[in-house]
């Protein structure tokens, strides 16, 4: 028998394969005691929304993992989701990779593209050169939206980033009852069955695909990415777990924020001394609600602890599964938010967030009416914005800031085969420390050039050091932060942050100093008194800001939607065909601010055939064209609030054209059903379509994954012959754009 040689320049040798010796190259591998590694990240979670670090809300998986693990509490992420997630994955400042804001925006500079940079390699990509099976689940959001296409570029989907295998969802949020998921490449309607819930299948799908692993490649270690959905709106969960906090925060935010201090005191969460921040601006007192509000309140924070507590159960049914295999022990497990809690539920929430996206008011009797389906498949709910404080407990503000409520996030260390006593760590640290602790861990270098890209350095240190002493020096001692103009900077215990408002002067900006040794919960401004530190931080900040491509600065916020590439944005005529989705306002229609006429080809040959021939959105928002009883309707969602355009003849079989014509009027808009290009039926819309929407898909001949109308279900498919349908745009509202880019510009 043959001898492989060691060179593959040797089989080379010889002419024929008798003389020749032959060769199969080795697959790299990590070393010997590389840990399996689990990451579950959760969305808008807020430091004290754990029962671990204080939380009324039960999270006794989450709980029995810290319980046995680590607690990170001075542990810091960007403020924002596509950031901080950028942070984790490549341990680059999330500006130098190519994020600096959310994956919803490519602002045409490199420091915002929407995607992450070709020369920040991601965890995936490198453990997976080193050897490790890579599994990607749940929320991904790191798309620009030009991408956001099912025929691609699939350059920045996980697939491409370092995955092997992904299924979840691309964009920032998702409905839970019925999202809108892709396997690998491939769009795909959610399992049919009852009571189905995406947590729920996150965690089935996370099984399958490590149990594939597992059996295939039982000797090599992976690396699983868990994002879910939860806690970020829409707070949906099923009704037993919502059930179980009826009652639980009748007395209301002020008294929770007292109660979660006090235990977090007690468990070492925060120092002795710690002084709870004052009320958030516009957060009002629980005692000056009337008795409806607090009704009203309480039952929206009851939902989001069960939508809480039922993701913990997803956790649990994970530990459990690796329990059963013997895979726990050497799992490095990790859970941890990717920013603070948030508070765009403003001061009463909302039944539907997507009013708060697209500037639509909200009213507390409109929100009282739908209490009871809070949670549910028909209301996409967010909590308000003083319950986000309480989540942030003992911290001010949220999500979006640069204070602590918006970069100080829950961080859960589970390694049992390799991390000493359990208990709390407090030294600080940051989202771009994980990625190189990984690295570190398994043994597995950082990539120098990938895919003949030369790469950028890994900024972040790993925080293993950490371990195995609670009193080692924290080994970080500088971080910049930046969102969306907010600032701040932290060194050597220190921490000089801003409350920047968008459109103001970046040099006019009143800088707060804080000593975060003394001062926990940033309450006690030292500006005024440490003048020269303060100055010294500032100049600091500014050149971290440099060095981490954070100029040039953009204050823009939502605004940024107004900022699009030319050549993706004037385009005026689509053509669809049957089953077609086009995902963005980019890749598809843009029908924000604009007169549009649909016209849909179509054959029927009995008046029984029935269905959608093209919709826009979902159950939350969007609208509707569609034949139901014999009728041609049309219903326009304006964030659940429905106009309804219906045909009062019936229409006749054969091949025909059928059609929606939306025009702009001085006072709102009008919507004018045609038959071969004849009006049918016309009726006054509350207002032009607005912007904001983002990740809704346009979908041809069915509507799916939820109906935007509630006169039918999903997917409602056309039942007759559907050859295509036209759509034409009209040149957008330009003075309508210039007052919304101005509401936006002001928003924050």
């Amino acid at each position: 028998m043959q001898k492989q040689q060691d060179d593959p320049r040797a089989a080379m040798t010889g002419r024929t394969v008798h003389e020749a010796a032959p060769h199969w190259p080795r697959r790299p591998r990590p070393k010997a005691d590389a840990p399996n590694i689990v990451w579950v990240v959760l969305d808008d979670c807020g430091f004290a929304q754990l029962g671990c670090y204080g939380a009324s809300t039960e999270t006794p998986a989450i709980d029995a993992l810290a319980s046995r693990g680590l607690r990170y509490t001075n542990f810091h992420v960007t403020a924002m989701c596509s950031p901080t997630r950028t942070c984790l994955l490549t341990g680059r400042n999330h500006h130098a990779a190519g994020m600096g804001y959310l994956a919803d925006f490519d602002t045409g500079f490199d420091n915002a593209r929407g995607a992450i940079s070709a020369r920040a390699a991601t965890l995936a990509e490198m453990l997976r050169e080193g050897g490790y099976g890579t599994y990607a689940l749940g929320k991904w959001h790191l798309v620009p939206p030009a991408e956001c296409s099912p025929v691609g570029p699939f350059d920045n989907w996980p697939t491409q980033r370092g995955f092997n295998r992904y299924y979840g969802f691309l964009g920032g949020e998702d409905d839970q009852w019925a999202p809108e998921l892709w396997y690998d490449q491939h769009h795909v309607p959610p399992p049919s069955r009852e009571g189905y819930h995406l947590s729920e299948d996150l965690v089935d799908r996370a099984q399958e695909f490590l149990s594939d692993h597992l059996s295939a490649t039982p000797d090599n270690p992976f690396f699983l990415y868990l994002a879910f959905g939860a806690c970020h709106a829409p707070h949906q969960a099923p009704q037993s777990f919502l059930d179980k906090y009826r009652g639980r925060f009748d007395a209301g935010w002020d008294a929770e924020r007292d109660k979660v201090l006090a235990r977090q005191k007690q468990m070492g969460i925060v120092p002795p001394d710690t002084a709870l921040a004052p009320r958030n601006p516009g957060v009002r007192a629980w005692d000056t609600l009337s008795a409806d509000e607090r009704r009203l309140v309480a039952r929206m924070q009851e939902v989001f602890a069960g939508f809480t507590e039922h993701t913990d159960a997803q956790i649990g049914r994970l530990v459990e599964f690796l329990q059963k295999r013997d895979k726990l022990r050497d799992t490095l497990f990790v859970v941890l938010s990717d920013n603070g809690a948030s508070g765009e539920g403003g001061e009463f929430g909302s039944v539907n967030e997507y009013r708060y996206f697209l500037g639509l008011p909200d009213s507390l009797e409109e929100n009282l009416a739908e209490i009871d389906k809070l949670g549910g498949p028909w209301t996409h709910n967010h909590y308000p914005a003083a319950w986000a404080q309480a989540g942030n407990t003992p911290l001010k503000f949220y999500k979006k800031y640069t204070f602590g409520g918006g970069v100080r996030a829950p961080l859960i260390v589970h390694w049992p085969a390799a991390l000493g006593e359990a208990g709390l760590r407090t030294q600080f640290h940051h989202a771009i420390d994980l990625a190189p602790t990984m690295l570190d861990l398994a043994g597995v270098p950082a990539l120098a050039v990938y895919r003949g890209v030369e790469q950028l350095p890994v900024h972040g240190t790993s925080i293993a050091y950490s371990f195995a002493d609670p009193e080692a020096a924290s080994t970080r001692e500088t971080q910049y932060f930046e969102m969306g103009g907010q600032r701040g900077i932290y060194h050597r215990g220190w921490k000089a942050v801003t409350h920047h408002r968008s459109g103001d002067d970046y040099d006019a900006d009143r800088w707060e100093l804080y000593d975060l040794q003394s001062d926990y919960s940033e309450t006690v401004d030292r500006a005024a008194d440490e003048p020269e530190r303060l100055r010294e931080m500032i100049a600091l900040w500014w050149r971290e800001a440099e060095a981490f491509h954070v100029m040039p600065l953009d204050d823009r916020a939502q605004a940024r939607a107004f900022a699009r590439d030319p050549a993706t944005d004037g385009r005026l005529h689509f053509r669809l065909y049957p089953g077609t989705r086009l995902l963005t306002p980019v890749t598809g229609p843009n029908f924000a601010l604009r007169p549009f006429r649909i016209r849909a080809r179509i054959d029927r040959a009995a008046t029984s055939e029935e269905g959608v021939l093209l919709a826009y959105g979902r159950r939350a928002a969007g609208f509707s064209l569609f034949i139901q009883h014999n009728r041609l309707c049309f219903d326009y969602n304006l964030a659940g609030r429905h106009t309804v355009v219906s045909a009062d003849g019936a229409l006749p079989t054969g091949a025909h054209v059928l059609g929606c014509e939306v025009t702009i009027e001085k006072d709102g808009a009008r919507a004018v059903l045609t038959l071969d290009d004849q009006p049918l039926a016309s009726a006054v819309l509350p207002m032009a379509f607005p912007a904001g929407f983002g990740l809704l898909s346009t979908q041809c001949g069915l509507n799916s994954p939820s109906p935007v109308s509630d006169r039918y279900e999903a997917p409602f498919r056309f039942e007759g012959t559907l050859d295509r349908v036209d759509i034409e745009l009209g040149q957008a509202n330009g003075e309508a754009i210039a007052g919304l880019w101005e509401a936006a510009v002001r928003s924050q």
